[in-house]
């Protein structure tokens, strides 16, 4: 993959940084929630810049990607942006879904972590 150079990335909440001059992406795994997905490192700026993206979009925004990679991630930070809210939902709420609904909420949860562990393990390779 090759940086596009002078390419505005958007980091959300009006936030951009210059793709060129973006030097690193940290996901944040503590307290992380609306607002708060990823540290980007950029070029000549004291501290990281807190995004409201995966580390995943902000690079398909910094690089050229072809277009059936670029679906999958999009499709991958959906999943952990439902994850994310999920994991929001209290174990009253859940008991009361599961009951009105017939909707289980922790099995949804379990199957969204196996397809993200198999994405894990497809980027590796």
């Amino acid at each position: 993959m090759e940086v596009r150079d002078h390419v505005m990335v958007p980091l959300g909440y009006g936030k951009f940084a210059r793709s060129d001059k973006i030097v690193s992406l940290e996901p944040i795994e503590d307290e992380r929630g609306p607002g708060r997905r990823t540290m980007v490192y950029v070029e000549d700026v004291r501290s990281p810049i807190v995004a409201s993206r995966t580390e995943n979009s902000i690079l398909a925004n910094m690089v050229e990607i072809p277009r059936e990679e670029m679906e999958a991630a999009a499709a991958f930070e959906l999943l952990r942006d439902i994850r994310d809210d999920i994991q929001q939902i209290g174990p009253m709420l859940r008991k009361s879904i599961r009951k009105e609904a017939d909707f289980d909420i922790d099995k949804l949860e379990k199957r969204i972590d196996e397809i993200l562990q198999h994405e894990i393990e497809f980027t590796v390779q």
